[in-house]
């Protein structure tokens, strides 16, 4: 027996997981530079929220068409590739549909058929999808921010699944043994007469071709998901189980500045006493965030989960009225710029070397985070409980209480607050006088 097609089928299989595992390793290294946050709350919240968003697409549908036509190219990717497990034994042991062997032949025929019945709603709703993007060129897929590569990597994936659902449907069209079964070749059946009269042998190559070129595409797909927007077929379960769960309008306080107020609010507090000896632990080395390293390791995993769709801008009332804000940039900016900051480590054997950059004016503008009304939209909008606002407001803070850079006008409200406890310039006795402005 030639074991030599079963050696290639182990080393590539071996070579496509171990690539893509060294990759994961890299991208949990580079979430993990994020502040550490505690999410330990609201377990069963949490729970539901995977299940209903992640799972459910609950979010997806709220937009009834791409949202229907997701869910098809979801099931059919999670379900079609149990056939993969069947291609893999074959693969390694020389067996032909091993299945066929354990299951009976109507049990076997029903999988087979379900899998290209919904192989070819997937071609359809993934040709819609190509339609949408470039002929009928929906808006949101056109910002300025969806450059050349967003844009090519939006239909690099949709080639991709056109490709691996005609090679299945190929394989099993040109599959002598199977289509002699006459069950579960549903759609299959109506290939199978474009090779008919061809040698047999030559039908043949072209099942084996299409079997290989089926597992193979799988592979390279696999791997391209580390450097696709398509990566939220992974991110988007642990992205909404540590998705937000308090009210939409909560803003978290910085646990330092809390502690100051209570102890200036507090009378019988000591201001000469000597701090306690953990106190140095509870002090940021920096308030807010002006580089990727200062956010928390949610915000940064919600960079990489981001799904590049656009519903955040299109819902963003600051993009809508032509300001150069769109949530969907900056968590592509705060992607690009972790993958900055990777491949620098990498670079120096593990350890960041001061490029003179940052995630603040090197990526992301002043005026962008300025623009922002904080009204909640783009999160309440985001398919996959993505928390663009948290990562403004950070770097917000930053602005504010490291650089003093706020507008003019906040610094007006903020002095006014500080002198009168009140945003107008009057002092209490005088406060009223808002009546006649």
């Amino acid at each position: 027996m030639n074991y030599i097609p079963n050696i290639i089928f182990a080393i590539a299989l071996i070579f496509g997981i171990g690539y893509f595992a060294n990759n994961v390793k890299k991208l949990l290294r580079n979430i993990k530079l994020g502040q550490d946050v505690d999410v330990s709350d609201n377990t069963s919240q949490r729970w539901k929220n995977m299940i209903n968003i992640a799972l459910g697409q609950s979010k997806m549908v709220k937009r009834p068409i791409s949202g229907f036509l997701h869910v098809i190219v979801y099931v059919g990717f999670i379900i079609i590739n149990i056939e993969v497990l069947e291609i893999i034994i074959d693969g390694l042991f020389g067996t032909h549909r091993i299945f066929l062997e354990i299951l009976p032949t109507s049990v076997y025929g029903f999988l087979i058929g379900s899998f290209e019945i919904l192989a070819a709603l997937v071609f359809v709703s993934v040709v819609i999808f190509w339609l949408r993007r470039n002929v009928i060129k929906i808006q949101r897929f056109w910002k300025a921010e969806m450059t050349s590569w967003p844009k090519s990597d939006g239909n690099i994936i949709l080639y991709f699944e056109m490709v691996l659902m005609t090679v299945f449907l190929v394989m099993n069209a040109t599959d002598m043994v199977f289509q002699d079964l006459n069950s579960g070749n549903v759609i299959s059946q109506f290939i199978a007469p474009l090779f008919n009269g061809l040698p047999d042998a030559t039908v043949h190559v072209i099942e084996r071709s299409a079997w290989w070129l089926h597992i193979l595409g799988i592979l390279v797909f696999l791997n391209y998901l580390y450097f696709s927007k398509h990566l939220h077929i992974l991110l988007a379960f642990p992205n909404t189980y540590y998705g937000k769960v308090k009210p939409k309008g909560q803003l978290n306080n910085l646990e330092a500045v809390t502690k100051e107020v209570k102890m200036m609010m507090d009378p019988d507090a000591d201001p000469f006493a000597a701090p306690e000896e953990d106190s140095d632990n509870d002090m940021p080395a920096k308030f807010g965030a002006s580089d990727v390293q200062d956010l928390n390791w949610v915000q940064l995993l919600n960079a990489y989960t981001c799904t590049e769709c656009g519903r955040c801008t299109s819902e963003c009332p600051a993009n809508i009225t032509g300001k150069k804000l769109s949530p969907r940039k900056i968590m592509m900016d705060t992607r690009d710029r972790l993958e900055e900051v990777g491949k620098n480590i990498d670079a120096n054997k593990g350890v960041f070397q001061d490029d003179g950059k940052q995630l603040l004016d090197d990526y992301i503008t002043r005026e962008e985070l300025w623009a922002c009304t904080s009204c909640n939209a783009c999160v309440e909008a985001c398919p996959v409980s993505i928390d663009p606002l948290s990562i403004i407001m950070d770097m917000r803070r930053y602005l504010v209480m490291e650089q003093s850079a706020a507008p003019t006008e906040l610094n007006n409200m903020m002095t006014n607050i500080e002198n009168n406890a009140a945003p107008w310039p009057y002092n209490q006795m005088d406060r009223l006088n808002w009546k006649n402005e």
